[in-house]
């Protein structure tokens, strides 16, 4: 299973309409070697993940050697400030690793290396009702994101030039991610090399805080997941 929001469907729906096959593949954020591992099944030519802090690097690294994939390079910089050539990128690939402050200036990146005609497949968190309570605004703030509600979703990249193919709310597989890796995240804590231990126990950390809010006072009313599939045009 893929330990972030969205899960394993995020991947299941861009493979219900994308052909990825001899095309290179950008996967944004930490904790998606698995995505690429199940990207790599669709034989593009290069999975390349990028990630932007240096714990994230090594551990995916190391992470990597243990899963023996091959065709997936891991490099660090930052997504709104990448080292790939305009125009040069098949498919973008990015889940929960979006709804950050720095939002418009992460997706004007995207737009650049993204050709003409390139797929985009976003999954974020989103809010689901207007006016939140505190406890879920402090959620946001404690994790630095900085969502978009359901309504604005799809009309905030059809402004930035992106034209929509599909869409799909994920939001159910939010209940099933903050049980299973609360559990897998504690299990494994005591079990974890040196260059994954900071990693490990700040993303603990967050989890569990979010895991209550989400599962025990009602988070879930507020919070969600939702995925699109677009075109540069």
């Amino acid at each position: 299973m893929i330990f972030l929001p969205g899960t394993d469907q995020q991947v299941k729906f861009l493979f219900s309409s994308t052909e990825i096959k001899d095309k290179k593949i950008i996967i944004a954020g930490p904790g998606t070697i698995e995505i690429a591992g199940k990207l790599n099944l669709g034989e593009p030519s290069k999975i390349i993940i990028i990630v932007d802090d240096y714990d994230s690097l090594i551990t995916m690294r190391y992470r990597l050697q243990q899963h023996g994939e091959k065709n997936i390079e891991i490099r660090m910089m930052e997504y709104d400030n990448t080292d790939f050539r305009n125009d040069s990128v098949d498919v973008l690939f990015a889940q929960a690793s979006l709804s950050v402050p720095k939002r418009h200036k992460i997706i004007k990146e995207i737009k650049r290396i993204l050709k003409p005609g390139g797929t985009f497949c976003a999954g974020e968190i989103v809010l689901l009702k207007e006016n939140p309570p505190a406890f879920i605004n402090n959620i946001w703030e404690s994790s630095e994101l900085k969502p978009l509600s359901i309504g604005e979703f799809e009309k905030y990249y059809e402004e930035r030039g992106f034209e929509i193919l599909d869409k799909k709310d994920l939001s159910y597989t939010l209940r099933e991610f903050y049980q299973l890796s609360e559990k897998k995240l504690s299990n494994e804590a005591g079990n974890l090399s040196e260059q994954e231990k900071s990693y490990y126990k700040k993303l603990l950390k967050k989890i569990s805080h979010e895991s209550n809010v989400y599962l025990k006072l009602g988070g879930n009313e507020y919070m969600g997941f939702s995925a699109l599939i677009m075109r540069k045009k």
